[in-house]
């Protein structure tokens, strides 16, 4: 339930992660959130958003994995409510891709690749990579960025926007449009560039320290990237795009050294996430997960014994080494039953073990615990849809997709249960919410008009397919308006 390219977006963001800033503990900046008012409003930037995270959704490799999505989501908005200018909601997520990087983009969307986890050794190197990033979005980066272009083009915002848009749907069609408003003014938007990777390093480590993360970690992180890849044949594409001289990392530590230093305790959250991405999200085998596992724990804290552990296990797990799992997975709950890492890993041991009737008693049990969890009720839908208790399945699915109806987990399970139940007109209008988040507005027309059909003449339910659809046709006109 839950290929490998690479973003045209990421090139066209200001998403380099580090640049000089000017020494003040107070944070004396100018107001620069609203430059951009006169060109894109919030909301044309929301649309723009939302059609942009729908264009990644179909041609990239995104993680839908209720774990690391809950613990990614969890961070990003523990930073955002110590940050300033917010004025969109935010939404974070994961792309499965080994090289560093991190973006941002209209509307409050911050993703983050899943070499990160690889590299930021700390939860609080990890979270000065999302603040800054946060930092481009609140300063409205890439609006301003699009103002600066159009003063020295007779390109217009809407045609670079647009350009930004075709550039996920048609890469080669959208680089030459981006070529045609951009050309003879490189050196402008370099600089222009600078300018706002500066700003997001003054706000973002202003923002990392207010969140209780340690102000240093920004510098120390990608110092210790550009000494990595300093003689790379090949440096990741971060450093190609935005290279890290040694100016800007140096202006980075002296602004992070004039805050006080955060004593912050090892996250065995973020040690949970990073096992889980080693162990499911690198394709680098069972053996070298293992080995990683065990390098990494001689250099840790006892604390930290667990997320190696788990890491263990899930290798295990996906192996269908199911004793040895199952021996690492009953430790791990035994001592931290409320766990929602382990509950996610031993519901799945119990399904492979044709023992799903534990699962859901398991999950009942936490569920009380922690009624609204994401993670324990996509599990809880999982295993009784393996129970065939498919009614219960919908209702607790249709509950889970009206409160989360961007996760295509949910609606992949819920379509699954309604075809084992027999109701072929909901897994039609399941499928069709997939296809209409991946900006496949035909095709979801098309499946809610056949479930319209299937459904009985005059109800609420072919009333209810029927609103739908007019929804969907709005949405297309308005996405198609983008382009």
């Amino acid at each position: 339930m839950f290929k490998r390219t690479r973003s045209l977006l990421c090139l066209c963001i200001a998403s380099a992660l580090i640049s000089p800033s000017t020494m003040a503990n107070s944070l004396e900046l100018p107001d620069i959130g609203t430059t951009a008012s006169g060109t894109l409003s919030i909301a044309q930037e929301l649309q723009y958003g939302d059609a942009y995270m729908r264009m990644l959704r179909s041609g990239k490799p995104i993680v839908n994995d209720p774990v690391i999505n809950e613990y990614i989501s969890n961070l990003g908005h523990q930073l955002v409510a110590k940050a300033d200018d917010v004025k969109t909601p935010f939404t974070f997520f994961m792309i499965r891709d080994r090289n560093i990087n991190a973006f941002a983009f209209f509307g409050g969307y911050v993703a983050l690749h899943s070499g990160l986890f690889l590299h930021a050794q700390s939860e609080s190197e990890l979270a000065s990579v999302v603040a800054h990033e946060i930092a481009h979005v609140t300063q409205r980066h890439l609006a301003r960025s699009m103002e600066e272009q159009a003063k020295r083009t007779p390109a217009t915002i809407a045609a670079l926007a647009g350009s930004l848009l075709l550039a996920i749907a048609s890469p080669q069609a959208g680089m030459a449009a981006i070529t045609a408003t951009t050309a003879g003014n490189m050196q402008g938007q370099i600089n222009y560039t600078r300018s706002n990777e500066k700003e997001a390093d003054n706000f973002g480590i202003a923002t990392l320290a207010k969140a209780g993360f340690e102000a240093q970690a920004m510098p120390r992180f990608f110092g210790r990237l550009a000494d990595e890849y300093r003689y790379a044949s090949k440096p990741p594409p971060m450093l190609l795009t935005h290279p890290l001289p040694e100016d800007r990392i140096t202006d980075s530590r002296a602004r992070a050294q004039s805050y006080p230093k955060a004593h912050v305790s090892a996250s065995l959250d973020y040690h949970l996430t990073r096992a889980r991405v080693i162990a499911r999200y690198t394709d680098v085998g069972a053996k070298a997960a293992h080995d990683w596992f065990d390098r990494a724990e001689k250099k840790s804290p006892a604390n930290l014994k667990p997320a190696f552990q788990y890491g263990r296990a899930l290798v295990h797990l996906d192996n269908k080494e199911l004793d040895q799992a199952s021996t690492l997975l009953h430790a791990l709950v035994k001592n931290d039953p409320n766990n929602a890492f382990y509950l996610d890993a031993l519901s799945d041991l119990y399904i492979h073990q044709e023992q799903s009737g534990k699962a859901e008693t398991m999950l009942v049990k936490a569920l009380k615990a922690s009624p609204n969890n994401a993670v324990i009720t996509i599990n809880y839908a999982n295993v009784l849809i393996k129970l065939e208790k498919f009614d219960d399945a919908i209702r607790v699915l249709q509950r889970y997709t009206h409160d989360n109806p961007n996760d295509v987990n949910g609606w992949h399970l819920l379509s699954e249960a309604n075809i084992r139940a027999g109701n072929s007109s909901e897994d039609l209008a399941a499928r069709a919410e997939i296809l209409a988040l991946k900006a496949n507005w035909n095709k979801a027309i098309q499946y809610y008009t056949q479930a319209s059909q299937l459904a009985e003449l005059g109800s609420l339910q072919q009333a209810r397919y029927d609103a739908r659809i007019d929804q969907l046709m709005v949405q297309r006109e308005r996405f198609l308006a983008l382009q």
